[in-house]
């Protein structure tokens, strides 16, 4: 996908009768009703908002953007149940509420840009990319990638690029960075990811074994950087220089 040049046409106002009364949520991107829409609202409910996640604009997000559209096969049956599931490539797409938990921790405002690292098949893309202006997201597997630029352009995405290569190095030459968020766990923070942040940028990645992780939300201050451990979670591993080995 291309990277949209200057800022994009104004964002549609989303209303709800679940939100605050007289809040406004506003999102990027909307799309036409479909059959799961029923199924979304659900999701969202019990799956990421009974968990404490909050944040309007990422349920609203998260009500909206088609997730199963970013399942093939028998997977999309399951598209919105409470779990991850495989996309292919050794990779997957990951549960909901951790989606949303990862999302609403960067708190991004919606003139940010974002960096990605394991874009996949480009749900989490997407779901970005109705927040803020600019998301660059890094897939390692050329195909992931191919299929992830399908799906945002299907859907009309065009705030959202995907670049093949080795996300654990990050993008400098379109550093700085409000946010990054990391897909896959890594054995430490990557270092050139946390130097592309802005100041006050955050950083959201899975850190620990090649196994089990901990969710580290990173701030970049004046002083350097402050370092939050957040929920225990699984994610396949972040492979490349600065990350885990084939």
């Amino acid at each position: 996908m291309r990277l949209c040049s200057g800022r994009d046409p104004a964002a549609l106002p989303v209303l709800r009768a679940g939100n605050r009364p007289g809040a406004e949520v506003t999102l990027r991107h909307t799309f036409p009703p479909d059959p799961q829409i029923s199924l979304r609202e659900r999701m969202v409910r019990d799956q990421v908002e009974r968990r404490g996640v909050r944040d309007p604009r990422v349920l609203e997000a998260m009500r909206t953007v088609p997730r199963h559209l970013f399942l093939s096969g028998l997977e999309r049956s399951s598209a919105y149940n409470d779990t991850p599931l495989p996309i292919g490539c050794h990779q997957t797409i990951s549960q909901p509420y951790i989606v949303g938990f990862m999302t609403e921790a960067l708190a991004l405002k919606e003139p940010e840009t974002v960096l990605e690292i394991g874009t996949g098949s480009g749900y989490q893309t997407a779901i970005l990319a109705c927040l803020v202006r600019k998301v660059i997201s890094i897939e390692r597997v050329a195909d992931l990638a191919d299929r992830a630029r399908e799906n945002l352009l299907a859907l009309g995405i065009d705030n959202a690029e995907v670049i093949a290569g080795d996300g654990t190095a990050g993008c400098p030459d379109r550093a700085p960075f409000d946010a990054v968020l990391v897909t896959a766990g890594a054995p430490e923070a990557p270092r050139p990811l946390l130097e592309q942040l802005a100041s006050g940028g955050r950083l959201i990645a899975p850190v620990g074994g090649r196994s089990m992780q901990e969710l580290e939300l990173w701030t970049r201050t004046r002083a350097g950087f402050d370092q939050r451990r957040l929920i225990p979670v699984v994610f396949v591993p972040l492979i490349g220089e600065f990350g885990w080995k084939e």
